[in-house]
């Protein structure tokens, strides 16, 4: 693949606009048919400073149409695809935004700038709500290639490259300015994202003066760092040849297997070490120590099950799991409700899995526990992500109708992709009595923990988890013995047990050897375990 980088003259002259307009609209003319990939910098509809809203306005009503429709021609003479940052337009304003262009011409992605400096939220009030959610990296495949974004400021986040890098990319298109950095400052920002994410990054700025040691730097930098081109502060555009499919690995760790850089990094990631997050980010299911006390469908005794409310509680109390159930709707989307009838839990009539997620937001769940939960509505599985992913392990019951049948692959891989996009495979394990599901998740995603559920058998759970290659079971009350939790632990197999809601109890299943305990009445229950620790 041939990259073209351009570095179009920049001033600080905002009478020189036009004139330098038109260099940047000659440098794209200039741009051939062997260019297969072509990158442009920031603010391309800004070609000089505009320090004001007003001059800001004014550079990209003039030049923004122009620079996209001659960016679209570039892609189509060229027969490449061009990737060029300016405004676009939203109902909550006007963005920094990355536009990418396929061979044809057509805009086939758009990436808003995510974290916008302080000037141009206050002074060119520019639109940035979306900045403030959380969102998935924006990632655009094209021609097989998977390509991310940074857009100047972006590059100083450096927290943001491991979520950049578990995305699994090719190239990361940086259109940029970083008009105050020295070329070594730039060169050690794009090796270190390039190292880190084990991607090519490709870097378009505009030279401040050919004699500048500041702002510039275009370069394209290989996934081991190494730099591929440089252009520092010189005007026009350049050319590199790279083969995308090229990637870095190294032994993770001394005498170790080959991994990228950021496998390794995984490894041993410690995200509770840096910044709180709601209750607190704790350490993932294979550290959190045992026994513990599972929040069946949440603190149920307090909210209505499988709500917001019940997990909430629960967390906030210090649960360190708490489960939950699964179903998909007809319009396949992914609900948590445990029955598959709606008759206990809501106002509604029916089975969850003959009606749509619209249909089944007309009913009432919280009415029926009490008056004080009226109005709530079903709960997606997305909404739990959101709110408490990586705040608790979550044990995530996969309903089934009946322990004989098997559940769509597309339905087993959509909740799998929720898990990744909420970066929580660490935190989750799956559990199902049906051994056909069993089987499909260790095929989908066999590195995510699964746990053996009774079933139809449940005298056989041990066995039947051996079988699977499950790491848990969970047994069901009345139906374990002593002989079945050794024999477990023999196996490396943790015990859930369901279920406990009487402290005495609790304690003498503990006493047995049981790691988890499911209850309903989170608070008495843990203290009954704590006093047994």
């Amino acid at each position: 693949m041939k990259v073209c980088i351009i570095q179009p003259p920049y001033s600080t002259d905002y009478q020189q606009s036009e004139n330098f307009f038109t260099k940047e609209l000659e440098l794209l003319r200039s741009c051939d048919p062997s260019m297969d990939l072509i990158v442009l910098p920031e603010n391309a509809d800004i070609p000089c400073l505009a320090n004001t809203k007003e001059r800001s306005e004014a550079s990209v009503s003039q030049f923004n149409q122009s620079l996209l429709e001659e960016a679209a021609s570039t892609a189509k003479r060229c027969n490449a695809m061009v990737f060029v940052n300016a405004r676009s337009f939203h109902e909550g304003g006007a963005r920094n935004t990355t536009y990418a262009f396929d061979r044809n011409g057509e805009i086939v992605g758009m990436y808003d700038k995510q974290h916008l400096t302080p000037g141009e939220v206050q002074t060119l009030k520019l639109d940035s709500k979306y900045s403030y959610e959380w969102s998935d990296p924006t990632v655009l495949e094209l021609e097989g290639i998977r390509f991310g974004f940074l857009t100047c400021y972006d590059m100083y986040f450096y927290e943001n490259f491991g979520n950049l890098a578990r995305k699994n990319l090719d190239v990361i298109i940086v259109c940029s300015h970083q008009r105050s950095d020295s070329h070594r400052a730039l060169e050690m920002m794009s090796q270190f994202l390039a190292y880190n994410t084990n991607t090519y990054v490709i870097r378009s700025s505009v030279s401040m003066d050919e004699t500048s040691d500041i702002g510039g730097g275009s370069m394209v930098v290989a996934p081991t760092g190494e730099i591929l081109l440089n252009m520092k502060s010189r005007v026009g555009l350049e050319t590199v040849t790279l083969d995308v499919a090229e990637k870095y690995y190294k032994p993770a760790g001394f005498g170790n297997p080959l991994a990228a850089h950021y496998e390794y990094i995984e490894q041993g990631r410690r995200p509770w070490k840096y910044r709180p997050a709601g209750s607190a980010i704790m350490t993932p299911d294979s550290l959190t120590p045992y026994p513990r006390v599972c929040a069946h469908r949440g603190f149920n005794t307090v909210a209505p099950e499988n709500s917001l409310p019940a997990f909430g509680a629960a967390i906030a109390m210090g649960a360190e799991e708490i489960e939950f159930d699964l179903w998909e709707t007809v319009d396949h989307e992914i609900v948590s409700i445990h029955d598959h009838s709606l008759e206990r839990v809501s106002d509604g009539v029916g089975n969850v899995f003959d009606m749509t997620y619209k249909e089944l937001l007309n009913y009432d769940f919280g009415a029926k526990y009490s008056e004080e939960f009226s109005g709530m509505k079903i709960l997606k599985f997305e909404e739990i992500l959101q709110k408490f992913a990586c705040h608790a392990i979550m044990n995530i019951h996969i309903k089934s109708q009946g322990n004989s049948c098997t559940l769509p692959t597309e339905y087993l891989e959509q909740i799998v992709a929720l898990i990744d996009q909420y970066d929580c495979r660490n935190y989750v394990y799956f559990m199902s009595g049906n051994d056909h599901v069993l089987q499909q998740l260790r095929t989908i995603a066999p590195d995510i923990c699964r746990c053996c559920g009774g079933g139809d058998e449940p005298w056989k759970i041990v066995e039947r988890a051996i079988k699977y290659e499950c790491k848990k079971v969970q047994l069901f009350k009345p139906y374990f013995n002593q002989e079945m939790i050794d024999r477990a632990h023999q196996n490396g197999i943790i015990c859930n047990v369901f279920w406990s809601d009487d402290p005495k109890e609790a304690k003498e299943m503990i006493q047995m050897g049981i790691d988890t305990i499911l209850t309903n009445d989170y608070n008495r229950i843990a203290q009954a375990v704590a006093s047994v620790k």
